[in-house]
């Protein structure tokens, strides 16, 4: 199973868990923050996807399978219908779970992606994280200046460097399994036109300033989730949740309550 990370409820309430299921390159600590702090009034999980953390790696990379992986996360927990959040390929990830098992999702939120294929390929950050030299490296800021010469974008190094685990026996090594990432790319970026409908209420939450979700998808996004909603984060991007964390919460705790 999954490897998964346990935010117990500070307070019992009657809101079911929530799962929250990051995107491609990252892990279940992306979302420690926002976790922590929705886990006041219930238990959240947040999981290591397929080939990322410390989850198992496997040879393929598909949504079908990923869907199933969080299926099986969701049966162990023994409460019924959960609450789903899906960010970028965690969002598609989730979106396919909804369709194939709807009794297992009270509400969705898919974040910053749409229900489509789309054209941008993201290896080239795959070639970077292979090409930084792990020899010696002792210190994430070290790593950081490092990753630097292939990825000039803060951010996004310190994003990358969450899954770079400086520990492990043997020296550095990542906590992503790049080859079948690299192999499976078009299966992430593209979609795999799932059937059926999932009729709970879901929302998509997109940043401002992010172009992942376009008014030409809403008629896409309407056929599979006739009760979606759309909401927009002035001042974010794609990773809505590093640009607007409290935002981000504050919708969260509106839509899932």
């Amino acid at each position: 199973m999954l490897n998964i990370l346990r935010h117990p409820a500070l307070t019992v309430s009657d809101l079911p868990p929530l799962l929250i299921v990051h995107g491609l390159y990252g892990s279940a600590r992306n979302w420690n923050v926002i976790a922590r702090r929705l886990s006041e009034t219930r238990e959240v999980l947040a999981v290591d996807m397929r080939n990322h953390g410390e989850s198992p790696w496997f040879p393929t990379h598909s949504y079908p399978e990923m869907a199933e992986d969080l299926a099986e996360v969701i049966r162990a927990t023994q409460t019924g219908p959960i609450d789903v959040l899906g960010h970028s390929m965690g969002g598609k990830a989730s979106m396919t779970l909804a369709l194939a098992h709807p009794g297992l999702v009270r509400r969705l939120v898919v974040a910053d992606i749409a229900p489509v294929a789309y054209q941008h390929d993201q290896t080239q950050y795959i070639t970077a994280m292979r090409a930084l030299d792990l020899t010696g490296l002792t210190g994430r800021g070290e790593a950081d200046r490092r990753l630097a010469a292939t990825v000039p974008e803060g951010p996004l190094r310190a994003f990358f460097l969450q899954s770079l685990d400086l520990k492990a026996p043997g020296g550095p090594k990542w906590r992503l399994n790049l080859d079948v990432l690299e192999a499976e790319m078009p299966k992430i970026v593209g979609w795999h036109d799932p059937q059926g409908q999932f009729d709970g209420p879901t929302l998509f939450l997109t940043g401002a300033e992010s172009h992942y979700v376009k008014p030409e998808h809403r008629p896409i996004i309407r056929a599979l989730f006739p009760n979606a909603h759309f909401a927009k984060l002035p001042g974010a991007g794609h990773w809505l949740h590093a640009d607007k964390p409290r935002e981000v919460e504050e919708t969260l705790r509106v839509f899932l309550s």
